[in-house]
């Protein structure tokens, strides 16, 4: 049976997202990130059990999707940026479950109201122009008891790294790194757009050596 193409019609027109520069320094960057970082073992946990249809936003270069287990019966993956799409659809290839890369922004994702039985947002939540609007289109494709799985940074719990963050990203940061804000709250804003976190752990990535604005993370799930 061939796998379910998402509905476009449903979906508004989204806003144009070119950061070529910026998706060129990410591509080669998180490649490093993930074999010498430890963030593919990241990825493997933040997929670990999941089943049936997937919706990933902003995909980026893919790195994901070698991770996603066996029972995942379909990723439809989300993808605004050229250069990273393009990237994205030749990791798509070499997936071992099936993966359609399409454009479009996370705030207008395909498919019509629960379309999915699970959602991935993977360090995306900070770039995202409109946070509540991204989440409350997530819970509206996710079938009721659906699962969002979210791998994110956000604001540091200490006072002195929050008052950084909260410069930078009033000033260069989403500047240099593609619209990228280091004081977001995945957390609280998860809650208030209405899932149910079930269970989460926070880390520092890396986690050894100097915290940095982008250092503090957290990984979990949540249920529609």
């Amino acid at each position: 049976m061939a796998p379910k193409t998402p509905d476009r019609r449903t979906a508004p027109r989204a806003p144009r997202v070119h950061h070529p520069l910026f998706a060129r320094f990410y591509a080669r960057f998180s490649e490093s990130a993930d074999t010498r970082g430890g963030l593919g073992a990241l990825r493997t946990e933040l997929l670990a059990g999941l089943s049936g249809r997937v919706v990933e936003i902003g995909a980026g270069n893919g790195l994901n999707f070698t991770h996603y287990p066996p029972g995942v019966t379909e990723v439809v993956a989300v993808e605004p940026e050229p250069h990273l799409r393009r990237l994205a659809g030749e990791a798509a290839l070499r997936a071992a479950v099936p993966v359609t890369v399409l454009p479009g922004t996370a705030e207008a994702l395909p498919g019509p109201d629960g379309a999915f039985d699970a959602a991935v947002a993977s360090l995306v939540l900070c770039t995202v122009r409109d946070v509540p609007g991204v989440l409350a289109e997530l819970r509206r494709v996710l079938r009721p008891g659906g699962e969002l799985r979210f791998f994110e940074h956000g604001a540091a719990d200490t006072p002195g790294l929050a008052r950084v963050q909260r410069g930078l990203d009033r000033t260069v940061w989403p500047l240099l790194f593609g619209g990228c804000h280091t004081s977001r709250a995945p957390l609280a804003a998860i809650e208030a757009a209405g899932f149910d976190l079930v269970s989460y752990r926070s880390f520092d990535v890396p986690e050894q050596g100097p915290r940095l604005p982008s250092s503090p993370c957290v990984l979990g799930t949540a249920r529609r």
